[in-house]
């Protein structure tokens, strides 16, 4: 056995590598499943290209865990190397420093797969490592190389019948989780999972049933643990596959999940080259970003779940594979290099998911609206944060009304425009963001014949507002607004049932009860209508709830509001006005107030006590 040194001029370059190359210590298992793939694949092209005429036979890839001898072993059965190849590979780095090397490779593509610098991984879990090796080539000397995480090493010939490469690492004292059977299972499904060579991994018992009732027999097998599915279903033909495919491919990468709504088969070889799928799972009008459920690999090989530089935050809640050899990333494959590819696949996906949308929507609307639930808070997101995406997006948006029909945006202003205009000639859109709290304010309206939509989703603030910025001929305002009570008094035909001087009577009893900073408005609305009404002002409210989910502390903001007097409602022009005692008319107007205060949540503590305490004494009364 001979020894040299690894030519590299520094005393010691591993704790460097370590520290700045492969900061994440687990991926040493994926940079050498990966080489011994890249070494298979070689072989299988050499075969089919005639230039390897021996037998292929197996080329299963096997992982073999020694908790004993404290060894793990990756084992191949592809290209080998003789000793030039171990010399060039292993050896001769062809660095002159350390930091040179950082220089040259922490930051360059195209040393991915490169069987030298992945290998390096290794010392971040062994304090030794043993190579193996036999060439393909006819008449090859198997050799063995071994270094124990500095500069020297040793090499010599050794027997070995079969081509192919084994890395044996002895796992140092501090790395003795990677020799836990359960340890190194999580790592392959978490970074070999779909490599495209078959990965065995020890046995697994495998249960069946023969038989029925109580002559039923289990029936235990050990079988070969493959860990891999090496011909995954974005790498298939999408005119092959079926629905049933898209759905157990689905069950593969999320077990728990319920089934996707739809997907989407990414498959483009120009400009640049990229596959997958990508799912639109049930939201269930939530706005959780679900992050990490995109998956992005090269060639099959995985390389992260923060796929944030390609995808765009709203395409961040679909769920899925994308698969590029054209994503730059750094050597270590832990993050995504800034350049003009990953913009243009950035375009291209979101160009993909608005042309899917669009079709679903024209190919069956009905159905596309039974998904707009969960799909609803998706596009709104992409909408109102995707200028491109937005462009398209308005065309398969949909507003949801009070009453289940559902309508463009175009074909809401159409169906609206007629009928629900302000002073300004701006087509006003009613909304309500919780029907059971706002129930008496969409029935008042309602009953005048106006329509309500549901914004019911904390990102309906920010879409409302992007519409209006888009149609400046539109604008929105919720079911208790002040803007809302004002166009149900378009109809200038109705008329109080008070006179001016009873109108004078009620307005100074209730702004003196009140407060003379309380703003008192006088309508003839119906007498169905509440006795007393609280409505918002719009801006004021928006402005308000917007800071509150930027996490900003309201609790100094007053809580502005309009008291609208009912002058139609009997309790006011009948019962309020004939009261005699000038202390009754106090107790009444204020009891009135508190009644629409509980109608608008904004009865709490003490108010309410002395309210459930009043109404008791109201109803002792009668």
């Amino acid at each position: 056995m001979q020894k040299g040194k690894i030519s590299v001029q520094t005393e010691n370059i591993f704790p460097i590598i370590k520290q700045f190359l492969y900061s994440d210590q687990e991926i040493f298992l994926r940079e050498l499943v990966s080489n011994a793939v890249d070494a298979t694949q070689k072989l299988r092209t050499l075969h089919s290209k005639g230039e390897y005429k021996g037998d292929l036979g197996d080329t299963r890839i096997e992982i073999l865990l020694d908790e004993e001898a404290k060894t793990l072993t990756i084992r191949d059965k592809g290209i080998g190397m003789n000793e030039e190849e171990v010399m060039k590979y292993l050896n001769q780095v062809a660095f002159s420093s350390a930091q040179e090397f950082l220089d040259k490779y922490k930051d360059d593509a195209s040393v991915i797969g490169h069987f030298g610098l992945g290998f390096y991984s290794a010392f971040m879990v062994a304090d030794k490592v043993d190579v193996l090796t036999k060439s393909y080539r006819d008449k090859s000397q198997a050799v063995q190389w071994s270094c124990t995480g500095d500069p020297e090493y040793e090499f010599g010939e050794i027997d070995k019948a079969a081509r192919g490469t084994d890395i044996v690492l002895h796992i140092s004292d501090d790395s003795k989780e990677y020799l836990d059977k359960a340890r190194i299972q999580t790592l392959l499904d978490k970074y070999c999972k779909f490599l495209p060579v078959e990965i065995q991994f020890g046995t697994k018992t495998e249960t069946t049933y023969e038989g029925e009732g109580d002559d039923k027999e289990t029936i235990e097998t050990e079988v070969d643990n493959i860990v891999n599915n090496p011909n995954p279903l974005w790498k298939k033909k999408p005119n092959k596959l079926t629905d049933e495919d898209y759905k157990a491919f689905y069950k593969e990468l999320y077990p728990y999940a319920p089934d996707p709504l739809f997907w989407i088969h990414l498959n483009i070889d120009f400009p640049f080259d990229l596959t997958g799928v990508l799912y639109f799972p049930k939201l269930n009008n939530s706005l959780e970003v679900q992050k990490n459920k995109i998956q992005l690999y090269s060639n099959q090989v995985y390389v992260t779940d923060d796929v944030k530089e390609i995808v765009p935050e709203f395409l961040m809640l679909l769920h899925g594979v994308i698969d590029s050899p054209d994503i730059p990333l750094n050597v270590s494959r832990s993050y995504l290099q800034a350049d003009t590819n990953v913009k243009k696949i950035t375009n291209y996906i979101t160009k993909k998911v608005a042309d899917k949308l669009n079709s679903l929507f024209k190919a069956d609307r009905e159905a596309y609206e039974a998904k707009w639930d969960d799909i609803g808070v998706f596009v709104k997101y992409g909408l109102v944060s995707e200028e491109k995406f937005g462009e398209k997006a308005v065309k398969f948006s949909l507003l949801k009304d009070t009453d289940k029909k559902y309508y463009t945006i175009e074909e809401y202003k159409e169906n609206i425009s007629e009928s629900q205009k302000d002073k300004y000639d701006k087509v006003v859109a009613i909304y309500a963001n919780n029907t059971e709290e706002q129930h008496s304010y969409i029935k008042s309206v309602q009953d005048y014949g106006y329509n309500v939509i549901l914004f019911d989703h904390m990102i309906d603030n920010h879409y409302m507002q992007h519409l209006e910025s888009k149609h400046s001929d539109m604008t929105f305002v919720r079911v208790d607004s002040e803007t809302a009570d004002k166009l149900v008094q378009k109809d200038e035909t109705k008329e109080s049932v008070l006179s001016e001087k009873e109108q004078e009577k009620v307005k100074t009893l209730f702004t003196e009860t009140l407060g003379a900073g309380t703003f008192v408005d006088l309508r003839p609305l119906s007498p169905s209508d509440h006795p007393v009404l609280i409505t918002k002002p719009e801006f004021m409210r928006r402005m308000k709830e917007m800071q509150m989910m930027q996490g900003m502390d309201m609790s100094m903001l007053p809580d502005n509001h309009n008291v609208v007097v009912n002058t139609n409602h009997p309790l006011i022009a009948t019962k309020l006005l004939k009261m005699r005692s000038a202390e009754k008319k106090t107790e009444f107007t204020k009891y009135l107030y508190m009644l629409a205060k509980l109608n608008q949540k904004m009865l709490t503590g003490e108010e309410m006590s002395n309210f459930i305490e009043k109404s008791i004494d109201f109803l002792q009364e009668g």
